[in-house]
């Protein structure tokens, strides 16, 4: 007896564009914003979207990322100690700042 394996079509949409489908309403509510928020992501351009026919649809991959790229990570302590000798337990390197860059004394 033959087996037949079904197999999903290819998607034509992107990675970013796959998945659960919001509504603006459902972006601002997840973003904990006004609805005038998502709407001016829209017309920047700042968000992908999808259109079907009138309606706009935010795909949640797409708020997702755009949530990811504002995060912004905090100052960590530094691990290396002090050119001056100071401990340094009294100073926050940012993990952004350039190899060889002055911690910021607190």
């Amino acid at each position: 007896m033959t087996r037949k394996t079904t197999q999903e079509p290819a998607s034509l949409l992107p990675e970013s564009a796959r998945g659960r489908l919001l509504t603006v309403e459902e972006a601002a509510e997840r973003l904990n914003t006004t609805v005038r928020f998502p709407r001016r992501l829209i017309e920047e351009r700042r968000i992908a979207f999808i259109h079907i026919g009138r309606n706009v649809r935010i795909p949640e991959a797409a708020l997702e990322a755009f949530i990811a790229a504002g995060l912004v990570e905090p100052i960590t302590t530094a691990t290396e100690g002090l050119p001056d000798g100071r401990d340094t337990t009294e100073v926050r390197q940012h993990p952004q700042a350039p190899i060889g860059a002055f911690p910021i004394a607190l």
